[in-house]
């Protein structure tokens, strides 16, 4: 595609780009999972947090530029049957097992997010208390209307939401280090405070990095961004440090009031660190908790507002190549995949009223989303020996070393988990891609 055409775009200009990715990621990974990461790793979540950005950094600049080879929304599917394979039918299965990764560790995000919404109003909130199941079936119906209407008119709705969220989060790390609650000497030590021991930082690094997966939303709707050639890879960088300095800053002000002991001792406080910080360090300030409670709804509902246009999007690709059913891929009056919506808004639905499985859901997530990550970085050292970079397109820095080194840390990863026993998540995963590719085969034969 000549840059003339490719420049041509959508409606969305860079800042509200930046806006989408980074209201994706700040969301109920750094309200929920960031505890996880504490209980295991203690203060060194903050290198967990870090190493995980680099990973994510380098797999939304190669998303960049396979959007840019390939511009088309739905690249979670687009991607790899472009350029993996060598016919079209080989390509389409990986685009597949992609697709199959990305939509499951998606409806995993928006359940999680929408369990997490009950959590924190019910926390912060006395008049919410036992409503959990219910706030969180709400906040689903909520986000799916969000999701069905003019996207522009969601993308505003989020710019707003993106703007209270980081507003919320400044203020909470301010009053944490200005109101004298805040202790260094919980730094000490850095590396052995976890559960996890030594390598509990490293082990959790898969977690995190849903924290940060958002980071390719703009490349998954390249077709809806103007001038994709440079707002794509611009509003990654941009947003990725925005979000970066505030997650850093979150985690540092939390393990400064909150020990990985106490997070031990007190499991239900795991799955919610700011709140647990704000009431135990910051009680003489009983507003702030508030705020806690109205940021982290904040920030559940921009990560369930982007994670499921993402989402519907990936199923209307799939659709459009009879690898799903063939209304899955049509838009409604107002250009938007309705069905793939619905398609994903009711699984969520149902396991929103499951909160007790939520760590299992978590492991299943994080797993599903490497996967995806690794196939797409793979389709970038593919595509660059298949074709030639169009004319005006983004080329990633780092040549083939970016990909690589990306890959290998999310291997490296993964490695103290399945030696302390995470093999069993491992194995009900490639299951369930079992099932997936069972259902591509009879999909496959039906077709012919």
């Amino acid at each position: 595609m000549s840059e003339n055409n490719n420049n041509q775009g959508g409606s969305l200009g860079l800042w509200t780009c930046v806006a989408m990715i980074a209201g994706g990621m700040i969301g109920s990974s750094i309200f929920s999972l960031s505890g996880l990461t504490m209980t295991s790793a203690g203060p060194a979540a903050i290198v967990t947090w870090a190493v995980a950005a680099v990973i994510m950094l380098c797999y939304g600049l190669v998303c960049a530029e396979l959007s840019t080879r390939f511009p088309r929304s739905g690249g979670v599917f687009v991607f790899p049957s472009k350029a993996l394979g060598k016919t079209e039918d080989q390509g389409r299965f990986w685009g597949w097992v992609s697709t199959w990764g990305y939509i499951n560790s998606n409806i995993v995000a928006i359940s999680f997010a929408a369990i997490y919404v009950g959590t924190y109003l019910s926390v912060g909130f006395p008049i919410f208390q036992g409503m959990q199941i219910p706030l969180a079936v709400g906040s689903i119906i909520l986000i799916f209307i969000l999701n069905i209407v003019k996207f522009a008119l969601a993308g505003k709705v989020n710019n707003l939401l993106v703007l209270g969220l980081a507003l919320t989060m400044i203020a909470y790390v301010v009053i944490a280090f200005v109101s004298g609650a805040w202790d260094g000497s919980t730094l000490t030590p850095f590396f052995s405070q976890g559960a996890a021991g030594n390598t509990g930082f490293l082990a959790m690094v898969p977690t995190a990095m849903t924290g940060y997966g958002s980071i390719v939303a703009m490349a998954f709707m390249v077709s809806e961004v103007k001038n994709p050639n440079r707002n794509v890879p611009r509003s990654v960088l941009i947003a990725m440090i925005i979000v970066l300095c505030l997650y850093l800053s979150i985690i540092l002000a939390t393990v400064g009031m909150v020990s990985a002991d106490f997070l031990m001792e007190n499991p239900g406080m795991q799955f919610i660190p700011l709140y647990a910080a704000a009431f135990t360090k910051l009680a003489a300030i009983p507003w702030v908790s508030k705020l806690i409670s109205i940021a982290a709804l904040l920030a559940l509902l921009t990560t369930m507002l982007t994670v499921m246009s993402l989402s519907s999007r990936a199923i209307q690709a799939a659709a459009s190549k009879g690898l799903m059913p063939e209304k899955l891929a049509e838009n409604n009056k107002a250009g938007v995949p309705v069905y793939g919506a619905i398609l994903v808004t009711v699984p969520c639905l149902i396991i929103s009223c499951f909160p007790q499985f939520t760590s299992t859901i978590v492991s299943f997530g994080a797993l599903f989303a490497a996967v995806t990550i690794s196939i797409n970085f793979t389709s970038l050292l593919v595509a660059r020996k298949k074709f030639d970079l169009p004319e005006g397109a983004f080329r990633a820095p780092g040549g083939n070393v970016l990909p690589v080194v990306a890959l290998a840390l999310i291997i490296i990863c993964y490695i103290p988990d399945i030696i302390n026993g995470g093999w069993m998540i491992w194995a009900y995963s490639i299951a369930w891609y079992v099932c997936g590719i069972i259902y591509y085969k009879i999909r496959q034969k039906n077709a012919k």
